[in-house]
């Protein structure tokens, strides 16, 4: 079934100017594209914000038009700070939800780095000088004695029950607790 290694369909230059035509085309697309959106923003500013006529306006008539802006620039300066309170509060809970799924996920656990396991190799990842001085860590080891406890000769517990009874048994105890 298989021949081999498989043949590309195009070869690498057709690959290559298949690429670049696909990027010119992309450019050109983003551009019309942002050029729509230019077009798209003036004409609703258009909409929105005629154009003044203040040709042939009197003092009062000036005025009065002053007023009116201004009171159309504080209506959407109260819509702005309004607006601008909703995204902060949103923001806000945004940023704890993303903490509490943090929480619940319980973190990102960083990648763990393989151990060298030789005594050697672990020296050497310390120290560059550990080429040439190798130790033995068991040397350096302080040595535990080992106390042995002293054990009872297991023995009948009859024969043991029997001198231990009486008076003679009482006293055998007493001195051997002294």
């Amino acid at each position: 079934m298989s021949e081999g290694p498989r043949k590309p369909k195009y070869s690498a230059t057709r690959r290559l100017q298949l690429k670049s035509k696909l990027l010119k085309k992309a450019a050109s697309l983003l551009v019309a594209e942002n050029e729509e959106k230019k077009r798209e923003k003036e004409r609703a500013m258009n909409e929105s914000f005629p154009p003044l006529k203040m040709s042939g306006l009197s003092t009062q008539e000036l005025q009065d038009l002053c007023k009116e802006l201004h009171r159309k620039i504080d209506v959407v300066d109260d819509v702005r700070y309004d607006m601008d309170g909703k995204v902060s509060k949103n923001e806000k809970e945004i940023q704890t939800l993303n903490q509490k799924m943090t929480e619940l996920k319980g973190g990102k656990r960083p990648t763990l780095k393989r151990v060298k396991k030789t005594t050697d190799d672990m020296l050497g990842a310390c120290t560059d000088n550990s080429k040439f001085m190798k130790s033995d860590f068991k040397a350096n080891l302080k040595t535990v004695k080992k106390e042995e406890e002293k054990r009872e000769e297991v023995t009948d517990w009859r024969k043991n029950v029997e001198a231990m009874s009486g008076m003679e048994g009482r006293k055998k105890l007493f001195d051997a607790g002294q």
